[in-house]
């Protein structure tokens, strides 16, 4: 468009009108989301009709459709908008300072993060580096620029770049260590709570199914101390209270120093973790630092595909 033309637009109040009522087919529920009456979306709809000399609504008793004209013109609007609404949260967050805002699990953040945070601010001074440990699902859009996640990798809408498959193994203090499979009978098993939706899935790194694999009998899988969050299990295990099944990513510290040994060679394959991020934000400074820093932190020269078994550098 040349730079002194003026801009043969509607209203932008009526185009806004015109794109929620199109989403939602309904002049009701449009007149809830934009806190107005259904008789004033009614009116602007019709003046939006009448300055474009087009019908874009076929109206019945209860329920409105789009005409052809409606579905061209709702596709273009409502990408524009969204673009629109995007443009104005990064010019907000710019004006804010440069902060990346990465979630991921609480026990990932406590474990793997957190002891990184200042190689971020080494390598981006000028940056704010903003950890949300949560166990919920984050809206990656308006709450963080990017994710960490643990499980199958399978996030709809979302980018996804596999970082590393987790792997679990009994871990303990190098005084509790046992000797063979049959000591397993008088410890104490640490154990933590994946959750209703991991509680009876049969591929979840539990006690019993270690226990099943090594092909050991006897040893009650359901005994000992059992803790809701999975860092409370780990802390427990590193204090010496017994043995815990635990990942092998979120103690590579404890057994890099030490602290805790790994008695038995057996392990088992978990679920991995992906860098994910919406595709409306790739281009997002602070998404594309994310990436940038997650990779020099957690991935190898092989990055761009999953690392079967191996472990992210500490």
């Amino acid at each position: 468009m040349h730079e002194d033309a003026m801009r043969k637009l509607p209203p932008l109040g009526a185009l806004r009108v015109f794109e929620a009522a199109a989403r939602r087919l309904s002049f009701k529920q449009a007149a809830e989301e934009l806190n107005v009456s259904a008789t004033a979306i009614s009116h602007q709809i019709r003046q939006l009709e009448d300055m474009l000399e087009v019908k874009l609504f076929e109206r019945e008793t209860r329920q409105v459709h789009l005409t052809d004209a409606g579905k061209a013109l709702f596709p273009v609007l409502r990408d524009g908008l969204d673009r629109f609404e995007q443009a104005i949260a990064d010019v907000r967050r710019q004006q804010a300072g440069k902060v990346a805002r990465l979630t991921s699990t609480v026990a990932f953040v406590a474990k793997r993060l957190a002891p990184l945070a200042g190689s971020f601010r080494e390598a981006y001074p000028d940056w704010t580096l903003r950890l949300d440990a949560s166990n919920r699902t984050v809206d990656l859009e308006a709450d963080a620029d990017a994710a960490i996640r643990f499980g199958g990798g399978n996030y709809p809408g979302l980018v996804t770049e596999p970082l590393f498959e987790d792997r679990f193994a009994p871990l303990c203090a190098p005084r509790l260590a046992p000797k063979s499979a049959g000591d397993l009978k008088g410890a104490t098993l640490i154990h933590f709570d994946w959750g209703l939706a991991r509680r009876d899935d049969p591929r979840a790194p539990v006690w019993r199914q270690w226990l099943q694999a090594a092909g050991i009998a006897g040893v009650d899988a359901s005994s000992g101390i059992s803790f809701t969050d999975e860092i409370h299990a780990v802390q427990a295990v590193v204090a010496g209270q017994g043995i815990g099944l635990l990942s092998l990513t979120l103690v590579a510290e404890e057994l890099a120093s030490g602290i805790l040994v790994q008695p038995f060679e057996l392990t088992l394959a978990s679920d991995r973790y992906d860098l994910v991020y919406s595709p409306r934000v790739a281009e997002r400074p602070a998404t594309k630092l994310l990436r940038a820093w997650v990779a020099e932190q957690f991935c190898d020269a092989d990055c761009r595909g999953l690392r079967h078994g191996a472990l992210p550098p500490l």
